[in-house]
Parts: C-alpha cells; structure tokens; sequence
C-alpha cells in the first residue's frame, strides 16, 4: 500500500466504497435486486456508520445501487451521519456494473464534492478500491468501508493508481 504524499495539493478528494449489508436469502420468490438485509445485516448496517460518525466522515454525497439491501445499507450510514435521505442519489448503473462504469461515475462528479460516499456491491467494490488504491484486499465484506484520499482537485482526475489508503473498516475488525 502506497503511503500519502508529501505535500499534497490544495484540495483533496475522498471516496468511501462501501459494500452494502449482509443480505436476506430467505425469501426465495424475491428477485436479487429485491433481496433486503437479514438480521445481521440490520444490526451491523448502523454500527458501520456509528463508526463513520466517529471518524468524523460527513459526506456531500451518498450514492447507492437500487439494489434493496444497498439501499438500505446506504439509508442506516445517512442516518447515523445526519446526511438527508431525500439527498440520496440512486444509480442504476451501480447495479452490477463494471469496475470501468464505476470509475466513469466517480470521474462524472461534481467537482464541488469532496466527501462522496459510494454504496454497491461485490466484486466489484473490491475490484474498483483494488484498482484505485493498488491494493491487495482480498475481499470487503459484508457492511466493509474501504477509504480513499485522492490528492486532485477534479474527480475526473481520478484513475487507476491514484488513491492514498485512508482506512479499511468492517464489522468484524476490532
């Protein structure tokens, strides 16, 4: 992992890629954009954004799948981070999309943003924080959190490589 550089310009972006809450297999008619969180899911979906709270992390923008448990996940962080939910942006196109289709809506945003937080799915949330950060993580899990730092002034100057490892959260991490 790459360290943060020494004098980094006069803005910063950050970007939370958070996979979305352990999810509900329990009602078998549903269709998988449909599926909402189980038990667990409900439980560790407001511990994650207690924990976001904490960090002082208050973001401009929460984007999220359509997906049920996405969108769910994303309502509990708003919650807990005091962020409006009429505020949350729904993208069709986080729905099992490519790690390709997720850097273009980051490299879209308004370049008045500066905190977006970003709900999806997996791989692809791995991928796409992999890609970014020239990380190794394996596996976000289940309500995981990955943190980005971006020393650029314009997300559109977001590509592969270019973000700094600002933390890797999940329920289970002590």
């Amino acid at each position: 992992m790459k360290s943060k550089p020494v004098s980094p310009p006069e803005e910063t972006k950050q970007l939370l890629i958070c996979r979305h809450a352990k999810s509900s297999w329990r009602d078998a008619s549903l269709s998988d954009i449909q599926r909402p969180l189980n038990k667990r899911g409900e439980r560790d979906a407001p511990e994650m954004g207690r924990r976001l709270a904490r960090r002082g992390i208050r973001p401009d923008l929460i984007m999220t799948s359509p997906a049920v448990r996405a969108k769910i996940t994303a309502e509990h962080y708003a919650a807990q981070l005091g962020y409006p939910l009429p505020r949350l942006r729904v993208h069709a196109d986080q729905y099992a999309a490519a790690p390709a289709t997720l850097l273009n809506l980051v490299q879209t945003l308004d370049p008045g943003l500066v905190t977006v937080l970003m709900v999806g799915h997996n791989p692809e949330s791995t991928i796409l924080a992999n890609m970014l950060g020239n990380l190794g993580i394996a596996n976000i899990p289940t309500s995981g959190i990955v943190a980005l730092e971006f020393p650029v002034v314009s997300w559109g100057e977001i590509t592969e490589g270019t973000g700094f490892l600002h933390f890797f959260d999940y329920p289970k991490k002590v």
